[in-house]
């Protein structure tokens, strides 16, 4: 059973005390409600080096599988989170990178299902699948959550710019494999780019590939928050509600965060505003005051973006947010929102 929630001034002065080295949050998902995060790898350690990420671009492009965190520290964390009473929906297999490069990550997984309060989650890119003892592992989520924005060799290279040793055949055979395998629930997500793969034909030729899958949700989103590439823009809501029925089943919009009361994540929401009020910082100068891993503070920072209390800009490669009242008049006009 769910334990209740600790009081949010409470939580941050424990987090920043005591902090984990591995797990992080919970984060508001509009997917998973509160996620506790599990990163397995070092930042942006990934097999793709996809334009549109939120964390910016892939560091150790590679399919070497490791033991990158040992999963004995994983496991006794998650344990302590367990004893302090905190509280999660759903704990994920996500973060700073390819959760799957991980030579444990399934062994994870099963110790979540067997011993946490909450179901164990995968969110991988799906571009492993095709070893067998990826699917073996991965097979211990009780949801994985797989993603699809290209249809051919060209458009995967061009959007995911994956390691040399991963083609698209390979990585939808992947796909399709694991579908096969698998008892637990898929959950397919399609990111869609304005002018790259948003056009109906090119969706049309996603959704030929996804409905093969046999994923029991399907879920589109766009670029809400920074992403690696300045070229890559949203798709608009109502073209996005277009393209839905395309799939089967009919997916779901998920960009943007339904509205929200929790308490805690509010004052996080209020914390990371009033530091941009004093000065424009990047997500992982936030992380690094805060105590927070840097993709929860990009969702929180996505939101701020969405409410129009925050915006960003592109400076030296890096992404800086700022509050709208900081940003000054000759800004503006270089500012993204």
């Amino acid at each position: 059973m769910l334990r209740r929630a600790e009081n949010p001034a409470r939580r941050i002065t424990r987090m920043m005390m005591q902090p984990y080295r591995y797990i992080f949050g919970p984060v508001p998902s509009r997917r998973f409600g509160r996620s506790l995060g599990v990163d397995l790898t070092p930042l942006k350690t990934c097999t793709l080096d996809c334009i549109f990420c939120q964390l910016g671009h892939t560091s150790n492009k590679t399919i070497e599988r490791r033991e990158y965190v040992p999963v004995r520290e994983v496991q006794q964390e998650l344990i302590r989170w367990e004893k302090e009473g905190s509280e999660a929906d759903f704990i994920t297999l996500s973060g700073s990178g390819e959760p799957t490069l991980h030579s444990g990550f399934g062994e994870i997984l099963k110790f979540i299902k067997d011993k946490m309060p909450a179901p164990a989650v995968l969110l991988t890119n799906g571009t492993l699948l095709w070893m067998p003892e990826v699917r073996k592992a991965a097979a211990n989520a009780d949801i994985a959550k797989l993603s699809l924005s290209a249809w051919d060799e060209a458009s995967f290279k061009r959007i995911n710019q994956p390691h040399a040793d991963i083609t698209f055949e390979r990585y939808v055979n992947g796909l399709r494999s694991f579908r096969a395998e698998y008892s637990g629930k898929i959950w397919l997500e399609v990111f869609l780019i304005d002018g790259i793969n948003s056009a109906r034909g090119q969706v049309e030729k996603i959704a030929r590939i996804a409905n093969a899958i046999e994923a029991d949700e399907i879920h589109l989103n766009t670029a809400v928050r920074p992403p690696a590439d300045s070229a890559v823009h949203p798709v608009p809501e109502e073209r996005m509600a277009e393209l839905a029925d395309l799939f089967r089943p009919a997916a779901t919009i998920i960009a943007g965060f339904p509205k929200r009361c929790a308490a805690n994540i509010q004052a996080n929401e209020e914390t990371i505003l009033n530091m941009l009020r004093r000065r424009p910082c990047t997500a992982r100068q936030i992380a690094e005051v805060f105590g927070m891993h840097v993709n929860e503070v990009s969702k929180y920072a996505g939101d701020l973006l969405r409410s129009q209390k925050i915006r960003f800009q592109y400076r030296d490669g890096e992404i800086y947010f700022a509050a709208v009242t900081d940003i000054s008049n000759d800004e503006h006009e270089e500012v993204q929102s």
